[in-house]
């Protein structure tokens, strides 16, 4: 038989399944400036007890805790929420304890509910207990409850806070070398701020190394006024820390990051860590670079992909620390120079303890750096960038086109939110899905649309807005003359999609429900070819309903369940099209034109 334990008693009360937490508080959970928080556990004891329980947090650099009350919701669960107002790691935890003076009211209560008179015993325990000489039923169940015995506490647990970009905004991609360089850019901007854009995205805008470099269509052997791929970094211009000077000086640059801030927008840099064969670093660092037995450096692949102008750095060269050092730096001197968004480049094919380090380093010098993952792989990696730092990652959303796709995609999205943020973006200068190339304008504005209201972030990459469709080869993603390779002239003006655009870019700023990515709701529509969900903040309701078929129109049903709380009838404003409806709880009909979309906010 187990020895019974001797010492100190083992706590009664016991916390359990504290939510929310990652991977058993392994990893902090995500959160943003402005958010409530809401945190729940099980709070259990032996008995009839009453028990009590509160969340408690402490700001980052604080060391006073905070307190709020825990409400019971049944059945030994307890909930409740604290607001976050600053960027940082912040610690919570959960506390429960015994309230005697309330057991004893409502054992008291019990009592004197089922008839009993004789109470003399238990009025002397509760003069004991409130440390009065005598006690009568009336004063015993008006005083005051708050007693805490048996007090227990859960581990703590961490809460990463980010800035709200880090959650919520819309971002546009363009290689300045097809607008006009920097100065070009800084043109346009106005034009992006006014679509409702918050963020624009830049590959890379390094020298580019003229080695092995790239021509039309990714064809081997460039002519001698084709630009290169700007993912082969580095010539004898410079590496990482230099700018093409095809796009300006790093003054130039230097103005158009002032001018995007004076606009509310931000520019995003590539992090792209890899070079072309004439990288400073290959001259002074070749120990960062594995050699085959010939002497030669193998250039990168990812079949059926070659990249013969481009090396990967060796993640186990001996010399790890200055590598890791010299990666630091760079992201350092782009923070220097007022970026503060950085679009990491595979990152799923690097070192998961060097993303750790370099982000933690980073964010020591500057809080507001975010870094979103473009990590096309398996969901386990993908997990696990979240997890460690990453403020956003690409999604398979690009390839999710049926409804039972896009459902069963959203699911694994919002399970995963807690350490998770996805960005949808719609294309990338990569991958031109099928769905485009085939479906025509109805497929780009369908894709939109659910870009836009599925996610909190998405994007486009320009030429979305012309509607641009067409591949390199039949079954290939990759455009006909790719940016990536060739320098195009590129004008907003007169692009067709751009009103449908900003329509979808004001109605998110307007409405909170499309700000997250947990509230999501699928509706039945009786019809594959049609997706409708339910998005709610608080008051703010949306009902969306998308024609998945561009070359169709699709009739059916969106079937409001009472669960949403909804009136019998109730108006609600069709957001894209500026129209009153009334909507019912249960079935509407639904007709929407190939690649159409009902954006409908409850209440008008």
């Amino acid at each position: 038989m187990p020895r019974p334990v001797t010492g100190e008693p083992r706590a009664r009360i016991r916390i359990t399944d504290v939510e929310p937490q990652v991977d058993c508080g392994r990893h902090p959970t995500k959160a943003t400036v402005g958010d409530a928080v809401r945190v729940s556990a099980t709070v259990f004891r032996d008995g009839h007890e009453q028990l009590r329980a509160a969340v408690r947090w402490k700001p980052p650099g604080s060391r006073r805790w905070l307190e709020a009350p825990l409400e019971a919701l049944g059945n030994d669960r307890y909930a409740g929420a604290f607001a976050v107002d600053a960027q940082g790691r912040w610690r919570f935890r959960v506390e429960a304890w015994r309230d005697r003076v309330a057991s004893f009211q409502d054992e008291l209560r019990r009592k004197v509910a089922a008839g009993q008179e004789d109470l003399a015993g238990e009025l002397s325990e509760g003069a004991a207990l409130l440390g009065v000489e005598t006690l009568i039923v009336e004063e015993a169940l008006g005083a005051p409850a708050g007693d805490r015995s048996e007090l227990a506490r859960s581990p703590e647990l961490e809460l990463d806070v980010g800035r709200p970009l880090a959650r919520f905004g819309s971002w546009y991609e363009l290689f300045p070398r097809s607008w006009g360089g920097f100065a070009g850019v800084e043109r346009v901007l106005p034009e992006l701020a006014e679509l409702g854009f918050d963020v624009v995205y830049l590959p890379p805008i390094h020298p580019i190394g003229r080695t092995n470099r790239k021509g039309r269509n990714n064809t081997l052997g460039a002519g001698p006024n084709d630009p290169g791929s700007p993912w082969a970094i580095g010539a004898e211009e410079g590496g990482h820390d230099a700018v093409d000077p095809e796009l300006g000086t790093l003054a130039d640059f230097d103005r158009l990051v002032r001018r995007a801030n004076e606009l509310g927008l931000e520019i995003a840099l590539d992090l792209a860590i890899q070079c072309s064969p004439d990288h400073p670093w290959l001259r002074e660092h070749p120990e960062w670079f594995q050699r085959r037995p010939d002497g030669t450096i193998k250039y990168a692949e990812n079949p059926p992909k070659k990249y013969q102008d481009i090396h990967n750095v060796d993640w186990d060269t001996d010399d790890r620390d200055r590598l890791w050092q010299a990666l630091r730096d760079v992201v350092a001197h782009w923070v220097a120079h007022g970026v503060r968004v950085f679009r990491v480049d595979n990152p799923h094919t690097k070192p998961l303890p060097f993303w750790e380090w370099l982000i933690d380093e980073l964010r020591r010098v500057e809080p507001d750096v975010l870094f979103l993952a473009e990590a096309f792989t398996r969901p386990a990696m993908m997990q696990a960038l979240g997890k460690i730092g990453f403020d956003q990652s690409y999604t398979y959303f690009t390839w999710k086109n049926t409804r039972a796709e896009l459902e069963e995609f959203m699911r694994d999205v919002v399970a995963w939110s807690p350490y998770y943020r996805p960005n949808f973006f719609a294309n990338t200068p990569d991958i031109l899905h099928e769905y485009l190339q085939r479906g025509g304008r109805p497929a780009f504005e369908a894709r939109l649309v659910l870009a836009a209201t599925l996610s909190p972030t998405y994007g486009i990459y320009s030429g979305y807005e012309w509607l641009e469709n067409v591949p390199v080869r039949e079954g290939s993603e990759e455009y006909l003359d790719s940016e990536k390779y060739e320098v195009k002239q590129r004008t907003l003006d007169g692009a067709p999609l751009l009103p449908l655009i900003a329509r979808a870019n004001w109605l998110r700023r307007e409405n909170p429900a499309l700000q997250w990515v947990d509230n999501l709701r699928f509706l039945e529509t009786e019809s594959d070819a049609l997706l409708a969900y339910a998005k709610r903040s608080e008051a703010n309701v949306l009902l969306c309903v998308v024609n998945l078929d561009p070359f169709a129109a699709r009739e059916g049903l969106a079937i409001v369940p009472a669960s949403l709380g909804l009136p019998p009838a109730f108006p609600v404003r069709d957001l894209l099209a500026d129209e009153p409806h009334v909507w019912h709880t249960g079935r509407n009909y639904v007709r929407l034109d190939p690649g159409q979309s009902h954006v409908m906010r409850v209440g008008g």
